[in-house]
């Protein structure tokens, strides 16, 4: 007989697995503390808000990996991939979201579905006994309640870094007479033709003159507590990335490769790219420009940048402080708790870096979970597949001693025969079979 699944934070990871589980026909409590209780990132009450980019990064399932996971989720039912595919926005090759639309799309499904009941309160420790199973999907802003029991219960020291937004800006406060649109390489995308960006061009002085202003600018003071952690390497505030060398942005985030400035047919020496970030096209976000400056400089740093001279913006960058566990050490392979295995744990909290991955193993967990609660087995995802793959290095892959977040790449998976394109369409090719495999069997342990 089958009890309660309790799932704390309904954010890309929570939302994924109360949807798995209640479609395998057990009943959800999905307790989210917004709004009762604010984050320092959260502007809504909306269930997988999007905080930081609206993008979910490239859906080329055959030459990347995420892409390849976006595949992956798809075929297994996921929620936060059929509503990001029904809000998707022109951006390249990438699959960028209205985050508004996307959102609303997620937390409609959730609190329509007959087996989720929503409760808006804080779980303020671990969950009570009587809760026969539960998964933590706090996220990277789980509340310093939750984080002190987490820390009691596993003797385990949390582990933390900064991770920054980027700014968006109102679309008719940039000058087109200057910023072009093209996507890199006019590369075609899921939600759009091959003109999905809107570039601003630097030559040398301008450039030089932009990372001069970047260095010097007012910084956000870090309190004392926090001046220790470390930053994820794949999300440096863009100050931070330009500290590191006069030519690392240029190599970067401001790479003018695959570019060329139609007003004279050249490429430029440095770019600035903006990318749609809302369904009416009204906002635009600065891509990879999170930043830690104080939003007075960066109004006027950022105006310094041909085209966005008089930049309106809806959003200045911001940093908040993320934390997570050593999953290597704490979880088993089934994202259960070793210390409790009546609990789980979900999204960034586990050490997995970026929306989807977060919401992967959110899927997992649900699905785990669900199964457990009716009495069967669901046997993990092959390491073979982008699911697995993610799966095994949080779960023991990583070296517990120096563990730190990741994104889902092809370094993760098993070797396979072949080099550059030819090796990655032979991964995303095996996956897609034996991820096909293994749903299979899944569904037939649960009939």
């Amino acid at each position: 007989m089958t009890t309660t699944l309790h799932i704390v934070g309904g954010g890309l990871a929570g939302s994924e697995a109360a949807w798995g589980a209640a479609e395998r026909g057990v009943p959800v409590v999905l307790h989210e503390m917004r709004p009762v209780t604010k984050t320092d990132a959260h502007q809504t009450d909306g269930f997988a808000e999007l905080v930081c980019s609206n993008s979910f990064r490239s859906d080329d399932w055959e030459n990347n990996a995420v892409g390849l996971l976006h595949e992956e989720m798809r075929r297994a039912g996921s929620l936060i991939l059929s509503a990001a595919d029904a809000h998707k926005l022109p951006a390249g090759g990438a699959l960028a979201v209205d985050r508004e639309g996307f959102s609303a799309a997620v937390t409609d499904a959730l609190t329509r579905h007959p087996r989720i009941e929503v409760r808006r309160e804080e779980v303020d420790g671990l969950p009570p006994a009587d809760w026969a199973s539960t998964i933590i999907a706090t996220g990277p802003l789980t509340a310093p309640a939750l984080a002190n029991a987490i820390r009691e219960t596993t003797g385990e020291a949390s582990l933390s870094f900064f991770d920054a937004i980027a700014p968006i800006v109102h679309r008719d406060s940039i000058d087109t007479e200057i910023a072009w649109f093209q996507s890199r390489y006019d590369k075609k995308g899921p939600g759009g033709g091959d003109a999905d960006y809107l570039n601003c061009p630097l030559d040398q002085e301008q450039y030089r003159a932009f990372i001069a202003a970047l260095l010097s600018g007012e910084k956000t003071e870090f309190k004392e507590w926090e001046k220790s952690t470390p930053y994820f390497e794949g999300c440096l505030p863009i100050e931070v990335m330009a500290s590191r060398g006069e030519d690392t942005l240029r190599f970067g985030p401001m790479k003018p490769v695959g570019l060329a400035d139609p007003r004279n047919g050249y490429r430029p020496y440095a770019v600035v790219q903006l990318r749609q970030d809302n369904a009416l096209g009204t906002l635009w976000n600065m891509v990879g420009f999170q930043t830690k400056l104080k939003h007075g400089e960066q109004t006027r740093i950022f105006r310094m940048i041909p085209g966005l001279e008089n930049a309106s913006f809806a959003r200045l960058g911001g940093l908040h402080r993320n934390t997570f566990i050593n999953s290597p050490r704490l979880l088993d392979t089934q994202l259960r708790l070793k210390a409790r295995p009546q609990i789980r744990f979900a999204g960034q909290i586990t050490g997995v870096e970026g929306y989807v991955e977060s919401a992967a193993i959110g899927l997992l967990a649900g699905r785990f979970a669900a199964a457990e609660l009716k009495g069967e087995v669901c046997a993990p995802p092959p390491a073979t597949t982008a699911l697995g793959a993610l799966l095994a290095h949080i779960s023991g892959g990583a070296d517990e001693k120096t563990f730190q977040p990741m994104n889902v790449n092809f370094g993760l998976f098993p070797e396979i025969a072949g080099r550059g394109k030819d090796r990655k369409k032979a991964l995303s090719h095996r996956a897609l079979a034996d991820l096909d495999a293994w749903l299979g069997k899944t569904r037939e342990a649960a009939e």
